[in-house]
């Protein structure tokens, strides 16, 4: 049902249209999508700091749910979000469909710090657990593909964001302080002290203050931080 009684495979989300998928929208997601609590963390911090207008770089794309939410409710003039997944990319053109969103611009590919030739991306019979590295679950890779590197510099200069929302699995601690992030007025980063450590943490920080950027608490809740320009 899409909430007005009418049947449709979709169900709704924060006044998204989420569409449904049999190895997606299941479980304890599904739950959490309905229940509105799907990426709470990141959707109230960029809820607070993102404003109209604002070109955004979204690392770390996952289902497209963050970036269509920017477009919808905090009518962003572009995101360009990069996901390595090429499993999920068709997904996400399905959600931002769903939404009628045309400022979301989705590239399958990697930041790095200086590019590269692509790398091989494991597929997995869960594809929410693909990933590059090989040796976390062999038996269930069902296809290896090749997944294209872009240089982070090259996409800082192109997409001149304002706004940096990032959730790359721990690459943050060493991705981040490759760049130059002095152009952007806020910063929202899941991080991943699990794998990163207390100096993987602190890289981040220092990057983001050498940007000129200051925690801000007030749009920070456990893992995922906040930083923006002036107070």
């Amino acid at each position: 049902m899409d909430g007005t009684g009418a049947r449709n495979p979709v169900m709704l989300s924060r006044g998204l249209r989420i569409p449904k998928h049999p190895q997606i929208t299941t479980g304890r997601m599904r739950g959490a999508l309905r229940e509105g609590t799907y990426e709470r963390k990141e959707c109230d911090a960029v809820t607070r700091v993102v404003r109209p207008g604002d070109r955004v770089l979204e690392l770390g794309g996952g289902i497209g749910y963050l970036s269509t939410l920017l477009a919808v409710r905090k009518k962003v003039g572009r995101v360009v979000s990069y996901e390595a997944n090429p499993a999920l990319i068709p997904y996400i053109a399905s959600l931002l469909a769903a939404n009628a969103v045309t400022t979301v611009e989705v590239r399958n590919a990697l930041l790095t710090p200086e590019g590269g030739d692509p790398v091989d991306f494991h597929l997995r019979r869960n594809f929410l657990g693909s990933s590059m590295d090989r040796e976390a679950d062999p038996e269930s890779i069902v296809e290896t593909v090749k997944v294209d590197r872009d240089r982070l510099g090259d996409v800082l200069s192109e997409v001149a964001p304002d706004v940096l929302v990032c959730d790359i699995e721990g690459a943050e601690a060493t991705l981040l302080p490759a760049g130059d992030w002095s152009g952007l007025r806020c910063a929202v980063i899941e991080l991943h002290p699990q794998w990163i450590g207390q100096c993987g943490v602190e890289a981040v920080f220092d990057a983001m203050h050498r940007a000129g950027l200051t925690y801000f608490p007030k749009a920070s809740e456990g893992k995922v931080v906040t930083f923006r320009r002036g107070w």
